[in-house]
């Protein structure tokens, strides 16, 4: 049985025989069987070895008949982690001791593997490096406090040249988009008043300066008294067309209480709203029956879905929904160079570590009021590759 040294050091480490007959590679072997590995983290999670040593993809799976022949004698070590649950299973090639991934729960389709590292040591390597990243300290540590572009295309320049130094150039697709992607969460530093302060023209620059609608003070109601909020609308605005949001522009920002009583008359009751709809503005809509609505008195920005009669955090402020859609639109710029949608399920979860690093609000489950139902608008967004928004 593998033994769990979580008192001290957090490691996993197995036995020779543990090893036996399948991991032949001696450098893997080593450090299975020495510093072996961490317990758990935020991008790679290696429970699965914690009470039993590692088996064959072929023993975990029934239709063994349809699995693809270069998968049945891989080994599975742990798993790929995404913002709050497992993406992929790793899987260790016991004779040469390359990493890659795979998805068990498709079988009986199942039929490949996709590259993750050419070794343990370099997994654990890509992994401590994109973390050190996201918290600025390491080899990243000179990143605290400097926010902007410059610093964005710093932090892609090192990241990426770990993955280059550690696979001869060949960087895998899950490590290339976190090249590309994780460092966008270092564009705007801490706001006064919202979470964000976003670099002057970012919006316009990114969607076009005459795509970005500004508000006046005649627009706000009177239940709008969360200053930092009425700030941004009137000074930085949001995109009209946010690609993923539509801005009601015809008329004075109305709460929502008032969009149904005026322009929807009998749809909808006072009870079938929420308790707070006289002090809920509505910007416009996410989809045809979504409203975005910004909490007047806080300035949260939440959803309020007419299907299920549900209100749900969006995002934190203004500022960082205004964030999530120019990371949106920037990553379609970044697919069309880098193909980065040929690893979807990869970068839908690249995309929501990225956006819970700036605004945990925007990806965190747990429900954050009585009726809320922990679904978040953005995880499930990146997720949905029928939906294809991650396409350039």
């Amino acid at each position: 049985m593998s033994t769990t040294d979580t008192d001290v050091g957090g490691t996993i480490t197995l036995t020779d025989d543990e090893l036996d007959p399948y991991v032949t590679h001696a450098e893997t072997r080593h450090r299975l069987t020495g510093p072996g590995l961490p317990c758990g983290g935020s991008l790679l999670g290696f429970g699965v070895l914690r009470d039993a040593a590692p088996r064959r993809v072929a023993d975990l799976v029934d239709a063994i008949d349809k699995l693809a022949e270069e998968l049945r004698d891989q080994l599975v070590i742990g798993t790929l982690r995404t913002y709050d649950r497992d993406l992929e299973s790793i899987v260790l090639d016991g004779t040469t001791g390359e990493i890659r991934t795979t998805r068990l729960d498709r079988v009986p389709g199942l039929t490949g593997l996709a590259p993750l590292a050419p070794s343990l040591e370099a997994l654990l390597r890509f992994a401590a490096a994109t973390e050190e990243l996201a918290a600025a300290r390491g080899e990243f540590a000179s990143l605290g406090g400097r926010f902007g572009p410059k610093a964005v295309t710093e932090a892609s320049e090192r990241l990426s040249a770990v993955f280059e130094k550690g696979t001869e150039g060949a960087v895998p697709p899950y490590w290339r988009m976190a090249a590309v992607i994780r460092p966008l969460a270092r564009i705007a530093g801490p706001g006064t008043g919202l979470l964000l302060d976003l670099p002057p023209r970012l919006l316009e620059e990114e969607f076009g300066s005459g795509e970005i609608m500004r508000f006046e003070e005649v627009d706000f109601p009177a239940s709008l008294t969360h200053e930092p909020s009425r700030r941004f609308l009137r000074e930085t605005g949001l995109p009209e067309d946010g690609f993923m949001f539509q801005l009601d522009t015809e008329v004075p920002l109305p709460t929502l209480a008032e969009y149904y009583a005026d322009e929807r008359p009998g749809d909808f009751t006072d009870d079938d709203l929420p308790d707070d709809a006289r002090r809920l503005i509505r910007l416009g809509h996410l989809m045809e029956d979504t409203s975005l609505v910004v909490d007047g008195g806080t300035g949260t920005v939440l959803a309020w879905s007419e299907p299920d009669f549900t209100l749900r955090p969006l995002n934190a402020d203004l500022s960082t929904l205004a964030f999530t859609v120019w990371l949106l639109h920037r990553e379609k710029s970044l697919d069309a160079t880098h193909d980065l949608t040929a690893a979807y399920g990869q970068l839908a979860a690249t995309m929501t570590q990225t956006l819970a690093t700036v605004d945990p609000l925007a990806c965190d489950p747990a429900p954050a009021f009585p009726t809320d139902d922990g679904r978040r608008h953005w995880p499930e967004t990146f997720a949905d590759q029928a939906g294809g928004v991650l396409y350039a």
